[in-house]
């Protein structure tokens, strides 16, 4: 579908990605009929965000081929960019790209960024980490640990079903600070999660609700005291109505502070980047991506 003006696209690829090196070609030629020339990375082995911050200069958009991991790496070189942002999703869950409704085969979505409009989305922050998707302590961070990208590559969203089978018996419940709009309060949980979209953990949803443009973080914490307990709230979790629940302390905010009695790992889109005590934050129409009318 050409169109009567070239933009200029820094195009930056993850070819370790899952779907890394299938359809690339047929992604390239849709781009290129559609009128955006390629400019590929000074020093494609650099990590990404070094990759977008010595080559986007002079470009138009920036597009980005993989997973939620490589958004995440990226997002704050395309924020200091200041580009619109086309997502190829490549990975093994694309639990952003789900978010935004961009199409999960790569050859539809370079259609959408040859012919869409970029729309602007919200990114989290905690203790200066950016993420996308969500934030996690406790159970998501201890699968994200154990998860190898070997098992995300062979296996798909079913190594994510595996691993947590197997963790599921170990649980064991941590106490929590939570801080948030003037109140403080002590609980016992077995994960404690801050969403900005809708889905993560290879299509988990964090509030059936939650889009990645409202302004807001969504808190959940899971609070039940057996293993077994998780799996009845399972399909709740794909729902995204396990706030609803007993079991579940749900709520909407700007702002959270969370700390442990001992530092945890965090969980950003996948990645363990920090530890509590953990202080969260959003940065409202930080990206501009395209996507299809919200």
């Amino acid at each position: 579908m050409p169109t009567d003006e070239t933009r200029r696209a820094l195009l930056v690829i993850n070819r370790h990605a899952r779907n890394g090196s299938g359809l690339i070609d047929d992604v390239l030629d849709t781009l290129r009929e559609g009128g955006i020339e390629l400019v590929r990375p000074s020093n494609p082995d650099a990590p990404v965000a070094e990759q977008i911050a010595q080559s986007a200069d002079g470009c138009d958009l920036v597009i980005i081929g993989g997973g939620d991991g490589t958004l995440n790496a990226a997002a704050p070189a395309l924020i200091m960019a200041g580009l619109p942002v086309g997502i190829l999703p490549l990975g093994t869950a694309n639990d952003l790209a789900k978010t935004l409704g961009i199409p999960p085969n790569p050859v539809a979505a370079a259609l959408l960024i040859v012919s869409g409009t970029p729309h602007p989305m919200d990114v989290g922050v905690v203790n200066g980490h950016i993420f996308l998707n969500v934030a996690s302590i406790g159970f998501s961070s201890e699968l994200a640990r154990q998860l190898s990208a070997e098992a995300k590559k062979k296996w798909g969203r079913l190594g994510y079903a595996i691993t947590a089978f197997r963790l599921l018996r170990r649980l064991r419940r941590f106490v929590l600070y939570i801080e948030h709009d003037g109140e403080r309060m002590m609980v016992k949980t077995i994960q404690a999660s801050v969403g900005n979209g809708r889905y993560y953990g290879g299509g988990m949803t964090v509030e059936q609700t939650a889009t990645a443009d409202d302004g807001h973080l969504d808190f959940y914490s899971l609070e039940i005291r057996r293993w077994w307990k998780l799996l009845l709230l399972f399909p709740r979790l794909r729902r995204g109505t396990h706030g609803a629940t007993r079991d579940v302390r749900a709520f909407r905010t700007t702002a959270i502070t969370l700390s442990t009695r001992k530092p945890m790992p965090i969980n950003t889109d996948g990645e363990l980047t920090t530890h509590t005590p953990a202080e969260f934050s959003i940065k409202p129409k930080a990206l501009s991506v395209y996507s299809p009318e919200r």
